[in-house]
């Protein structure tokens, strides 16, 4: 067994209608918080009350789009003008991102871009951020428990990460009842970037046997519940179990890295706008194609083959399930959740070359098991486009 470590959020609390307790739980880290939320904010009434019984003083700041270096910008200086000692995330990943960024710039001096990968010098982060609670109200992104966050540069026309040990928030707040009131298209760009999540680290050459058994756990009970809650949202045990495999596909990533689905999606998110999750689906049931492919034909005895067989048991339920059965339920799946081609998203074929340069150089395609050609890169992308 080759040597691995392993890191988390400090602590994370799983409740139904736990929000309630947002006010005492932070009590400990501060007198003012930054209020983080995404677009619709339904919560931050009631995060703002629950401080104010506590006597902790709050703004809001809203990012309505995924962090952007120019918004980013916007909340730190907010941050920093009603001297804020601590940041409260609540929201899809775009929000909890935002707030580590923030939280993690509040503390450290220069530019964001400064501490950017791919764009920036990718400076590491010398101080612990600033005192941050995550309350994520989607089930997918799994940021709460990662130790980067995804930030767009209109500029470069990608998504890199800032990434730094000091960026897991201190406390995770998981409220089931937050995420009921998702939209379907939430529900299903969400969910499959989970479940993309579960199935990655897994057959990473970089997996362990603690994110090993967050994996299996998270695919079953995605397996299990990602179709209940699309079709059927107020399913609060459907939503239970797809908040408890997001949570547990950001652990498995942040401690065995992603693949060629998370290569790709950064870069084809940044030049075309298309929702995360939404990448991550249109490109799962091909990676599988693509990398058994490359696998069989270069690297046989790698012990990803086996481990794509084990996805697709999971899957399917059933033991004697192919490889190819794996892929097919996840083909099915996405037909069932709506989920569109490539080609009416308004990617364009020309750009394919300029797609696989950026992807090469990825963060997360070093998790892939096995390295792909551009050509191999190019075939994968033809079959989701299409």
């Amino acid at each position: 067994m080759n040597k691995f470590e392993f890191m988390t959020s400090d602590r994370i609390l799983f409740e139904r209608n736990g929000l309630k307790n947002i006010g005492k739980l932070a009590q400990p880290f501060g007198k003012k918080a930054l209020v983080v939320t995404g677009g619709r904010a339904e919560n931050a009434a009631s995060i703002e009350e629950y401080l104010k019984n506590e006597s902790i003083e709050s703004t809001r700041f809203q990012v309505y789009t995924e962090p952007s270096l120019d918004t980013m910008k916007v909340g730190l200086d907010l941050a920093r003008s009603e001297n804020c000692d601590m940041v409260i995330a609540c929201g899809g990943g775009s929000a909890i991102d935002a707030g580590k960024i923030i939280a993690a710039m509040m503390t450290n001096e220069g530019e964001i871009l400064s501490y950017l990968e791919v764009i920036g010098e990718g400076k590491s982060l010398k101080s612990p951020s600033a005192p941050c609670i995550a309350v994520p109200t989607t089930a997918g992104t799994g940021a709460e428990v990662t130790k980067n966050a995804v930030i767009s540069s209109d500029l470069h026309k990608v998504k890199v990460s800032l990434r730094s040990p000091y960026m897991y928030p201190n406390l995770v707040l998981l409220d089931p009842n937050l995420t009921v009131s998702m939209p379907q298209s939430v529900t299903a760009s969400t969910g499959l970037d989970a479940l993309t999540q579960v199935i990655e680290p897994f057959v990473s050459h970089l997996s362990n046997p603690m994110t090993d058994a967050f994996c299996k756990e998270g695919m079953r009970l995605a397996a299990h519940s990602l179709r209940k809650a699309f079709d059927r949202g107020e399913d609060i045990d459907a939503r239970e179990e797809m908040l408890l495999a997001s949570l547990f596909g950001g652990i498995a990533l942040a401690n065995a890295k992603l693949g060629v689905v998370h290569g790709f999606a950064g870069v084809i998110g940044g030049m075309y706008g298309i929702p995360h999750g939404i990448v991550c689906a249109g490109l799962l049931p091909y990676s599988f194609e693509t990398n058994v492919k490359a696998l069989a034909e270069r690297e046989k005895d790698n012990r990803a083959l086996d481990r794509y067989k084990e996805v697709s048991e999971i899957l399917t339920g059933d033991r004697n399930a192919s490889i190819e059965d794996g892929m097919n339920w996840i083909m099915d799946l996405c037909n069932h959740l709506s989920i569109p081609k490539f080609k009416d998203l308004g990617m364009k074929k020309e750009d394919f070359p300029e797609i696989i340069e950026k992807s090469m150089g990825a963060s997360s395609m070093k998790g892939n098991p096995i390295v792909l050609t551009k050509d191999e890169l190019e075939e994968m992308l033809t079959s989701a486009f299409q």
